[in-house]
């Protein structure tokens, strides 16, 4: 993700839902950082991914609710950070609001692309796991590899897996999603 904006300037969450509608942009601590438009393989893991989890959770007929990207997610009530994960589940519906969420999805899955690993494997892990997100999944389609953290204190975890794996969601029961079957 590229840096565009003055980089000096502060920029808020006003700044944000005022932006052009044509810019994507994720605000983190006050600046913007551009958003490529994603690549066909990274949309067809999106769109595999959402699907089996809202029919999981719709089958359950449960509380949470999928939003797939963009989807505003404000990770914190005193900072300046709107981000737009792939893939939002919360659990709790107080969070959620017209112009997205505020606080901490449950679960977030970031798709990874060429140009913007190093923000998803190391700026955003840091900053969903100090935001209360309880599990986070990277996608990296290059690699056919997930990691999944797991950031609830009881059981703290990371674990690596590739697109020939079952992956259990934590958050949910009995949530496993089979790699091989997503047709990728």
């Amino acid at each position: 993700m590229s840096q565009a904006f003055a980089p000096d300037n502060i920029y808020t969450e006003d700044d944000y839902y005022h932006l052009p509608e044509h810019i994507r942009a994720e605000l983190i601590y006050g600046q913007f950082y551009n958003m490529a438009a994603p690549s066909r393989i990274h949309q067809k893991i999106l769109s595999a991914l959402h699907a089996v989890i809202y029919h999981y959770i719709h089958s359950k007929k449960g509380l949470c609710e999928i939003y797939p990207s963009p989807f505003a997610v404000k990770l914190f009530e005193d900072r300046k950070t709107i981000v737009e994960p792939d893939i939002s589940v919360i659990c709790n519906p107080d969070k959620l609001t017209d112009k997205g969420c505020d606080g901490a999805p449950d679960w977030v899955i970031e798709i990874t692309s060429p140009g913007n690993q190093g923000h998803d494997y190391i700026y955003k892990l840091n900053l969903y796991a100090d935001a209360g997100v309880r599990e986070y999944w990277i996608v990296d389609p290059m690699k056919q590899k997930i990691l999944v953290y797991y950031f609830e204190e009881s059981a703290f975890d990371v674990r690596q897996y590739t697109f020939q794996d079952d992956i259990k969601a934590n958050i949910f029961e009995d949530l496993l999603i089979d790699f091989k079957e997503l047709g990728l």
